[in-house]
């Protein structure tokens, strides 16, 4: 297969796809969201497998590959819809966090053109309260850059998906041409022939 086969753009997508989830992966260990943690983590170990299979020819890798972007498109578009409170989901709650702190994401205090102010408890609380952080001036909500991202991560998981099939069909196709043409299974087939040929000597 040449360069330009769908074989070496889908090597070129699940790079594409493990860079995305890394610098997906680094900013969600920033903001201590557990759920997106194991769910990138998950993802990029389908992606190596994927692109493993991709490169050693193996279908079965690229179909668990396929399967996985299926998966991960269903868990981006849950998040989106809770980024934007679809359907009763609330942006404020610590699900993503499993419950286990009230961190929220990163971009919340770090976004572009945000500023981050701690304010000192207020007058009425005790000395060991917690501070109270103040955001301003953020260019783009928190909300919409994890929209943006999980977006991201749909069109390469979809895009991926369509090379995906392309590339599990051309290697079923090689397969079954190597069959007929002198795999396998034809050895066995020539030698039968061979050995019920009738053989004359001459006197």
């Amino acid at each position: 297969m040449g360069c330009c086969t769908g074989r070496c753009s889908l090597i070129c997508l699940c790079a594409l796809q493990l860079l995305s989830a890394l610098e997906r992966q680094i900013f969600d260990f920033l903001g201590f969201q557990w759920a997106p943690i194991l769910g990138n983590f998950l993802h990029i170990i389908v992606v190596i497998l994927g692109l493993f299979g991709t490169i050693q020819y193996r279908p079965r890798y690229i179909v668990v590959y396929t399967v996985w972007t299926a998966l991960w498109v269903t868990w981006n578009v849950f998040i989106i819809c809770f980024y934007l409170e679809v359907g009763g989901l609330s942006k404020d709650t610590d699900l993503m966090t499993f419950n286990i702190s009230v961190h929220r994401s990163w971009w919340r205090e770090h976004g572009p053109g945000c500023v981050r102010r701690v304010l000192p408890p207020s007058a009425h609380g005790m000395m060991d309260d917690y501070t109270y952080v103040s955001v301003t001036g953020c260019i783009v909500d928190f909300q919409y850059l994890e929209v943006i991202h999980s977006a991201v991560q749909i069109l390469l998981s979809l895009v991926g998906f369509v090379y995906a099939c392309y590339v599990i069909s051309i290697f079923m196709e090689e397969e079954d041409t190597f069959d007929f043409i002198g795999g396998l299974t034809a050895h066995p087939y020539y030698q039968d022939h061979v050995e019920l040929k009738p053989v004359r000597l001459s006197k």
